[in-house]
């Protein structure tokens, strides 16, 4: 069996974010530092493509793509909201993001990899159909969803959501759709203020967990016992994409909940076993938020390790 994939490119520390801002280009530093330790030398590596605009256009209207390349900046910083500014680098980032995306879809589920992680930054899943928003402008666990419906044939779809704050974004792209299951844990009341236990989608396909400020692995590992695994379970994926947030670390700022890497590790093999029985193991997960760098570090690693044990 072939070795967990690592999707990544350079390009993703040229998007720069104003002094102070949380989401910045030492996040994908301290990432790759860490996957560079020798214990990580197995790992398959390759570059992150520029996204065919076909992968995007399946979940962004064309008009909106357009706004957003028209407004990216040549030099400086343009601020679309209080919390998400485009720089000089951030167009090629956000290409090469959704792209990142797209071959790890195309290399799981031909069985190229057994699962994948896709290091790249911003982050996507507060990012609406036609709304960037929460440092987000394309929404990539979405895109791999379609990606992976449209080229690869897979009939059910589940993201797994378990970064901090609420995937508004994703929930807002899959609210009315059957084949898709969205499921969240995350910390409320916080930004963006979105779901609640009772927003359950048209067709029952969204789960959402709150969880409260204080709350740590127990309350997160019951969280997936009792309300998110069964729900996976019954639904049958053909493929299982993470949307890997590290702000529920015990470190971060943005935040008040406790977890701990070996949360994420866990969780993270929770449902590597549950792609077992039905999606032939077939994972695809893409890094979203996490603001304090060792805490990003050491949850990356034992999230990637995790992966690399199923491999």
């Amino acid at each position: 069996m072939s070795s967990t994939l690592i999707v990544s490119h350079p390009c993703f520390v040229n998007h720069l974010t104003p002094p102070g801002h949380p989401e910045r280009p030492d996040r994908m530093r301290v990432v790759e530092r860490i996957l560079e330790h020798e214990r990580f030398a197995p790992l398959a590596r390759e570059l992150a493509p520029e996204v065919a605009m076909e992968d995007v256009l399946r979940v962004h209207p064309e008009d909106y793509v357009r706004a957003l390349e028209e407004v990216a900046p040549t030099d400086g910083m343009v601020r679309l909201d209080a919390d998400t500014t485009m720089s000089a680098g951030t167009w090629e980032a956000l290409l090469r993001g959704a792209g990142a995306a797209t071959l790890a879809v195309d290399e799981v589920m031909t069985g190229k990899a057994p699962n994948a992680f896709v290091a790249a930054r911003p982050p996507g899943h507060h990012a609406e159909r036609a709304t960037a928003m929460g440092f987000c402008f394309f929404n990539n666990a979405a895109i791999a969803a379609r990606r992976a419906q449209a080229v690869h044939g897979a009939e059910r779809v589940a993201i797994v959501d378990w970064d901090v704050h609420h995937g508004n974004g994703t929930q807002d792209v899959f609210w009315a759709d059957k084949s898709v299951m969205y499921c969240s844990t995350h910390e409320m009341p916080l930004y963006p203020g979105t779901g609640a236990a009772d927003e359950r989608g048209e067709h029952d396909t969204i789960v959402n967990v709150p969880l409260h400020a204080g709350d740590g692995g127990a309350e997160f590992r019951e969280a997936f016992e009792i309300a998110v695994l069964p729900r996976l379970a019954a639904f049958r994926p053909d493929l299982i994409i993470i949307s890997a947030g590290f702000d529920a670390h015990l470190r971060d700022p943005l935040a008040n909940l406790n977890l701990t890497e070996a949360d994420f590790g866990w969780a993270t093999a929770k449902l590597m076993d549950l792609a077992d029985r039905s999606a032939r193991g077939r994972i695809v997960s893409l890094m979203e938020g996490g603001y304090d760098l060792e805490g990003l570090s050491r949850s990356v690693a034992a999230h990637v390790m995790t992966l690399m044990r199923g491999a």
